[in-house]
């Protein structure tokens, strides 16, 4: 789409994701038994058709450029691209400094590309949106910025920026992450938060951003400094999400996995009878790197028999004479006879032995579980082993030898 420019923020840290983020940043987090949690914000600009995307990286970011270059790599056609950029340190050897600040320091690649505007979203979500949608109604308001918006539970709007808008559609208010969260009128249990992406102007982006830059006491971030000083101008607009419409979507699924817990729950979202967010709708084909592995492989053996309900197997899995119920494995794993596996999240490169029990547990990358191992029956045993979440869900890191 001509005159757009879109630039992703996959620098994060992740650290309420450790152990998951311990050796990966956290766009890069497998998801969903054949996905990175950046794929999702990716194919939203792909399936809108917008292909002017720069990806800026910063923490832990081996992973994710490799994913990126095997998975996303767009060649031979003229002024499309999705390119990586590191941390360019242009202004001394510093990381990014806030949200703001990342796009700051890369300021330049706007100025080169002369955009009528720019799209700056987040990698960490996992949501459906037709970008198109948002960018015409930012048109259409003749907005300088317009955030993306969610109704949500007003016990968990804390952790997000919480809107006010008035009936025009206009910014009213705005607080980051406030310990009172205001409720939407005439609806105290909701409140309308802020999903963390923007469309910009791009004069008025940069405008904004040199001024920022310049300000000792800003914390140079989008949600603290950019859109309070922004708002009261008049000429922020907020995007309803639950506006948008996607050919052969119902609801509209938007979840933060920021945490061991969110991120473990949706999973447990994909496995229910007709799920909110569908990996099956080939009006939205998901892309994603998918490496070169046969088929998933099931095989019974002697006195016991495969029985796998309500899950997901990915490529190059092989199960023997196991049950499998309510869980997620990724490529390549294997697993013994014999085991019984509930409501856990195998992230893949896994060898799982002969009789294991794994309850609600999020076994990570490249490891192997020692035969007769029991994990998620005993949080207190497990504590001591792994790390559990204060909504009792068992981590193994990535690498580990259980029970050996």
């Amino acid at each position: 789409m001509a005159g757009v420019l879109s630039m992703i923020l996959a620098g994060g840290e992740g650290s309420r994701l450790r152990p998951l983020t311990q050796s990966r940043s956290k766009p890069s987090v497998p998801f969903g038994g054949s996905y990175r949690l950046i794929d999702f914000a990716l194919n939203n600009f792909v399936n809108a058709d917008i292909m002017r995307i720069y990806v800026l990286t910063q923490f832990k970011s081996q992973s994710l450029n490799l994913h990126l270059k095997k998975g996303w790599h767009v060649s031979g056609i003229t002024d499309r691209f999705i390119d990586v950029i590191p941390a360019q340190m242009r202004d001394g050897k510093r990381w990014y400094e806030g949200t703001a600040d990342a796009i700051y320091q890369n300021i330049r690649f706007i100025e080169l590309a002369e955009p009528d505007y720019v799209c700056i979203f987040g990698s960490d979500h996992i949501y459906k949106m037709d970008v198109r949608q948002m960018l015409e109604y930012h048109k259409s308001m003749e907005a300088k910025l317009t955030v993306s918006a969610i109704r949500m539970p007003i016990k968990d709007a804390s952790g997000f920026g919480v809107i006010e808008v008035d009936k025009n559609g206009k910014m009213v208010g705005f607080q980051e992450k406030p310990r009172n969260p205001k409720s939407i009128p005439g609806e105290p249990d909701w409140a309308l938060v802020s999903m963390g992406n923007y469309i910009f102007d791009s004069d008025a982006l940069c405008s904004e951003l040199r001024e920022d830059c310049i300000d000792r006491n800003s914390s140079h971030d989008f949600g603290k400094d950019i859109i309070p000083k922004m708002y009261p101008r008049g000429d922020v607009y907020v995007y309803d999400f639950s506006s948008n419409k996607i050919k052969g979507e119902i609801d509209h699924y938007w979840r933060d996995v920021g945490t061991i817990d969110s991120y473990w729950a949706s999973h447990m979202d994909l496995l229910v009878k007709d799920p909110q967010f569908s990996l099956y709708n080939r009006s939205w084909p998901l892309h994603t790197y998918y490496p070169p592995l046969p088929p998933a492989t099931f095989v019974d053996v002697e006195n016991h028999r495969v029985k796998i309900t309500d899950s997901l197997v990915s490529g190059g899995s092989y199960v023997q004479g196991s049950q499998i119920y309510k869980s997620v494995l990724g490529y390549r794993s294997n697993v013994a006879s014999g085991c019984m596996l509930s409501e856990t999240v195998v992230l893949g490169d896994t060898k799982i032995g002969e009789n294991c029990i794994i309850k609600r547990a999020i076994i990570d990358k490249d490891v192997e579980i020692a035969p007769g191992t029991v994990i998620g029956e005993d949080l207190e045993l497990d504590r001591k082993r792994y790390h559990v979440s204060p909504g009792g869900v068992v981590v193994v890191s990535k690498g580990a030898k259980v029970g050996f």
